[in-house]
Order: structure tokens, then C-alpha cells, then sequence
């Protein structure tokens, strides 16, 4: 192997994996894009809702993960989680739009919740893993759905 096909190969074991998205990795929107969005969400078609809670619900949970790496209490942030997870199981057995995709960002949102739970302070992990499990639920309620259509 040539040393530069070997220093290549080196550094793409070393590199860190991502076992989400790319857009796991952004920053959570802000205030006002946060806001458009919930607005979006609540004005959509029912078809349209399943996705965009869904984006929601990660936005949510990214944001919830930034509030516990600064020291901020997240439980608003993670009641808003539930609240959309509630929505997305209200309307998960109307036909939508988008259903794989919400499932997806349903499962890699609950492996980031999961992370921060990990390492989140004692007193932050009841709410964590209560909300955990409630996304937990509906993902694989979503995922029931992709398979029977």
C-alpha cells in the first residue's frame, strides 16, 4: 500500500464515527426559527404534521442536550419533547407524508437523547428517561406504520 493510501486509511479508523446525520450536528435553531417552525408544524396539513413534530422533537432534544452541556436546566425543553412526541402519536395512524423519514429522525433523536442521558447530572435523568421512553414508543409506533403501508 502506498503511504499516502495507508495514511488515509489511518486517519479514516481514527476518525470519530457519527452514527446520526449530519444534521445531528448542527446547532439547535434559534428562538425565532424554533418558532416558525412550531408554527409550520401546527398549521400544516395533517398529512405534513408527523414530519415536521418530528423535526420538532429533535430540535427540541438538541436543544435540551446544549441546556445540560451548559449547566441549564432542560426540563421545559424535554416537556416540549413530550408534548410533539404526544402529537406525532395522535396523528401517527393518518396517512402522512414523510413517515419513513419522521421514523428515522424519530430513532436517531431518541440515540441522541440516549447519549445525553449518559451524561447528564442524577437529577437529570428521570425527565431524561421518561422522555426517553415516550420516544422511544412512538418511534416504534412510526415504525409499525412504514411497514404496513
Amino acid at each position: 500500500m502506498r503511504p499516502i493510501g495507508l495514511l488515509l486509511f489511518i486517519a479514516l479508523l481514527l476518525a470519530p464515527v457519527s452514527h446520526a446525520s449530519g444534521s445531528d450536528n448542527k446547532p439547535p435553531l434559534d428562538p425565532v426559527a424554533l418558532s416558525a417552525l412550531v408554527t409550520k408544524a401546527n398549521l400544516a396539513s395533517p398529512k405534513d404534521q408527523c414530519f415536521l413534530y418530528a423535526q420538532l422533537v429533535h430540535q427540541m432534544t438538541l436543544l435540551a442536550g446544549r441546556q445540560l452541556s451548559e449547566g441549564q436546566d432542560p426540563s421545559a425543553s424535554l416537556r416540549a419533547v413530550s408534548d410533539y412526541t404526544q402529537k406525532i402519536r395522535a396523528g401517527a395512524g393518518k396517512d402522512n407524508k414523510r413517515l419513513k423519514n419522521a421514523q428515522i429522525l424519530m430513532e436517531r433523536t431518541a440515540f441522541r437523547l440516549n447519549e445525553f442521558l449518559h451524561s447528564a447530572a442524577l437529577d437529570d435523568r428521570p425527565i431524561l428517561e421518561s422522555t426517553l421512553k415516550n420516544l422511544n414508543e412512538v418511534q416504534n409506533e412510526l415504525m409499525m406504520q412504514v411497514f404496513r403501508h
